[in-house]
């Protein structure tokens, strides 16, 4: 009896602790995930939201959604998903933004974007485009520098939200060219590429993604790449490193799970990620849309945040850029 017993107890110890494991290797299961997407819908950070959503419900076999909580340049989003549950049912997109640029920007933040998140993977790079209104008088980057310069202060940008890529793009540009422009913030880069069809603005950055369609209609004016080099599907583009060297504003994104979500998991959707990411499929769309895709490893991923998050803390000492 004693014997049974003993061994009973031990079978149940044993059932006991693989049960964590056979739950995380089972995950995600019949239980829905939800990837909260801190912009508006309709943007890049949506779009690969949703594409990492529909190929991870069919790779794991479970149910992925995107829900947006736009907000504070990506804060309101991120917060939620710091808060959330550590079980690994709700997950987020983060940018640049997010997880770079407004830890340097922001006063308060309502999250630590190293301590409150566990990097999944880069899941993709993409580069800002700076466009103007067809009405302002210049067509070339060193026309609008020479513009800007002999009208301080007249001319003004849109971004998506302060401190965003689309913000600190137009802000880099401004201290490496010594220009003078209003920065006029709107909720979604849609807002933003309305105001400048008419003329409200008179330039903006953002991803190729939501401004090429309108620079190929004739509808609004590209002037250069915000990246290192020009651009593949755009190759007469000239990369605003030819006029301003070193200058670089591309945005990334990628994906994160709350900081306590256990490991297994973690490693679970970064491997998932990076095969999604080498898919043939995906990355045809997204290289179509100008978008490169990574599928980094989580030690690359967090190392790029490090690089990045300096990086961009120096750009918003320079511009002085501070949001209490």
């Amino acid at each position: 009896m004693t014997r049974f017993t003993r061994r009973a107890l031990l079978a149940g110890a044993a059932s006991l602790i693989a049960a964590p494991a056979l739950a995380q290797s089972g995950y995600p299961g019949s239980k829905v995930v939800t990837i909260v997407v801190p912009f508006a819908a309709g943007g890049t950070t949506d779009l690969l939201g949703r594409i990492l959503a529909d190929r991870l419900s069919a790779r794991l076999g479970g149910k992925f959604i995107v829900e947006n909580r736009p907000g504070a340049g990506g804060n309101t989003g991120a917060a939620a998903v710091a808060r959330s549950d550590s079980d690994g049912y709700t997950l987020t997109m983060g940018t640049v933004s997010s997880h770079a640029i407004n830890p340097g920007v922001y006063a308060r933040m309502p999250y630590d974007h190293i301590k409150d998140f566990a990097p999944i993977s880069q899941v993709a790079s993409v580069p800002n485009i700076l466009m103007v209104n067809l009405d302002l008088p210049a067509k070339t980057v060193p026309e609008l520098i020479e513009l800007s310069k002999k009208n301080p202060g007249k001319y003004s940008f849109g971004s998506s939200g302060a401190g965003t890529s689309t913000h600190m793009a137009a802000e880099l540009f401004k201290v490496a060219t010594g220009t003078d422009m209003a920065h006029v913030p709107y909720r979604s880069s849609g807002q933003v590429t309305q105001d400048l069809l008419s003329g409200q603005i008179q330039l903006t950055f953002d991803n190729i993604t939501i401004a090429w369609p309108h620079v190929e209609a004739g509808k609004i004016r590209a002037l250069a790449t915000a990246t290192p080099k020009r651009l593949a599907v755009a190759p007469d583009l000239p990369a605003l490193s030819e006029f301003i060297p070193g200058y670089d504003a591309s945005s990334w994104h990628g994906f994160f799970a709350p900081a306590k979500v256990p490991p297994e998991i973690v490693a679970k959707l970064s491997a998932e990620t990076q095969a999604i990411m080498r898919e043939p499929a995906v990355i045809e769309q997204l290289k179509k849309l100008g978008v490169d895709a990574v599928g980094s490893t989580q030690a690359e991923f967090t190392a790029h945040i490090a690089n990045e998050t300096k990086r961009w803390a120096e750009v918003a000492q320079k511009a002085n850029v501070r949001i209490e």
